[in-house]
């Protein structure tokens, strides 16, 4: 089946929060079919009617399944609690989601093997669960995961050594590109499991990226992410995110410019 190409919510979060239906509706009016839900299950009700309005499909979405208390997207951690896997299942549902994927984790806990090994533990009791709704259990990176080593193995090849079969990754290239390594060599090793990619890209600017969020994100083939030679080294994708964690220009300019991107890339890709 041919790669779908989806967009993060998160992106445009600020609009979404705004005004959802007109949000939604400009993401269609720039090409997208699908996007990917963040923070899903307070809302799943007017998410799905809004996104069936607007003929985008959410075959992805990203909700806490392997951490007991919300983490920041700058990896602070909270003590406020996040929902059971039962009640994200239900949420995902209701808007026809068959992936759900853990977004983020205390980075603290990439430091050793045994906390690696709970988060592992964690997921595979979400994915137990979620088999048995016809839904599937996933994982997203950022840096720590992979600046972490062990034996000359990066934290996340250590953690997806454990994971449960049924458990697969999303890896986003730009995090990637951050830690400092090859992402066609690590989507190589990490192989079918990885049926999703955040395709983000950045000038990798050593002074704009020790902003959060970071100040070098760039549409998808404007920035030095090998962006291109990563999708052709996933063997098993399945969908491709457009994501920016910040962008100072016109965003829905830039979501656009990066879809267009994509959409050949995927092209020149499968006709290889």
């Amino acid at each position: 089946m041919p790669v779908q190409t989806s967009i993060q919510l998160f992106t445009v979060k600020d609009a979404l929060e705004a005004d959802l239906d007109s949000t939604l509706a400009e993401l269609a009016a720039r090409g997208f079919t699908a996007a990917e839900p963040y923070d899903f299950v307070r809302r799943a009700e007017p998410l799905a009617a809004a996104l069936k309005a607007n003929g985008i499909a959410a075959p992805t979405g990203h909700a806490f399944l392997a951490s007991t208390s919300f983490v920041n997207p700058d990896g602070t951690t909270t003590s406020r609690p996040v929902p059971a896997p039962e009640e994200v299942f239900d949420a995902a549902d209701i808007l026809g989601m068959t992936t759900v994927i853990e977004p983020y984790t205390d980075p603290a806990l990439w430091q050793n093997r045994e906390h690696i090994a709970d988060i592992a533990r964690q997921l595979n009791a979400a994915a137990e669960i979620g088999a048995a709704r016809g839904i599937r259990v996933g994982y997203h990176n950022h840096a720590h995961e992979l600046e972490a080593t062990f034996d000359g193995k990066t934290g996340l090849e250590v953690f997806a050594e454990q994971l449960d079969p049924r458990v697969v990754l999303e890896v986003d290239l730009y995090w990637v590109a951050r830690a400092g390594v090859d992402s066609p060599t690590l989507l190589r090793t990490l192989g079918d499991r990885v049926i999703a990619v955040h395709v983000k890209d950045g000038t990798l600017d050593p002074e704009t990226v020790k902003a959060y969020p970071p100040a070098d994100q760039v549409p998808a083939g404007q920035g030095a992410v090998p962006l291109a030679e990563a999708l052709a080294a996933a063997s098993a994708l399945e969908v491709a995110i457009v994501e920016f964690d910040h962008f100072d220009g016109d965003l829905f300019d830039a979501v656009e410019q990066s879809r267009v991107f994509l959409d050949g890339t995927l092209a020149e890709t499968a006709a290889v």
